[in-house]
């Protein structure tokens, strides 16, 4: 089965061959004028934490899990900067809260998406449209494999929000940008002025026909 590279920074970083699990939880605020906030919680089992930490093993770790990781990646972005981070564990994960503002649409683009491959914003401030990828697909699905996934990934979510200057509308569309039908387990507000989805990483990570997240105001 293959995988690709999924979403800007965070969620670009699910090592499948590698069993350690991320969640995510992400709340876009945006102004009338395209400044706006980004408040960002993600969770990492302390096993892929700690594989990163093991000499020779760095390439592992490609997420920010320390504020310093942080001020080095905004420090390379224009646009947006780190207002807020704190950190907390339990006996499974490391949770990071992260609050950071940006000063244009296309400083939130850069954060989500530095290669611009996985995203894309149209129109501007007033009335636009950005799609983020969060995955392409999968090729050849096996039951197996399935079954594997979705019990190593079941606390695991995927939660998007975003609140618009007046109102919105969100969809779930795959790679040829058709609908997606219901995905078990999911919450999704389509349209008002603040709109937001939440499923399972597994539902992304399996997904036959790819999986992008639209919002358009």
């Amino acid at each position: 089965m293959k995988f690709k590279k999924n979403l800007y920074l965070l969620l670009c970083v699910i090592l499948v061959s590698f069993c350690s699990c991320l969640g995510i939880g992400m709340d876009i605020t945006l102004n009338q004028n395209g400044t706006g906030t980004i408040d960002l919680e993600y969770q990492i089992s302390k096993s892929l934490d700690s594989l990163g930490r093991l000499d020779g093993n760095e390439r592992w770790n490609t997420i920010p899990v320390g504020r310093a990781d942080f001020e080095r990646t905004l420090d390379r972005l224009k646009d947006i900067k780190l207002i807020s981070f704190s950190t907390k564990e339990d006996s499974k994960n490391l949770t990071f809260t992260v609050k950071m503002e940006f000063s244009s649409i296309q400083g939130l683009m850069a954060f989500l998406d530095a290669s611009g491959r996985n995203s894309s914003f149209g129109g501007n401030p007033q009335s636009g449209h950005i799609k983020l990828t969060l995955s392409e697909g999968t090729e050849n699905k096996n039951a197996n494999l399935d079954n594997l996934l979705a019990r190593v990934f079941e606390s695991y979510s995927v939660r998007m929000s975003m609140t618009f200057p007046n109102t919105g509308n969100l969809a779930l569309t795959d790679k040829q940008g058709r609908n997606l039908g219901t995905i078990p387990g999911s919450v999704i507000v389509h349209s008002g002025k603040k709109v937001s989805c939440s499923f399972s990483l597994y539902e992304v990570l399996s997904s036959a026909d790819g999986m992008n997240v639209e919002f358009r105001w």
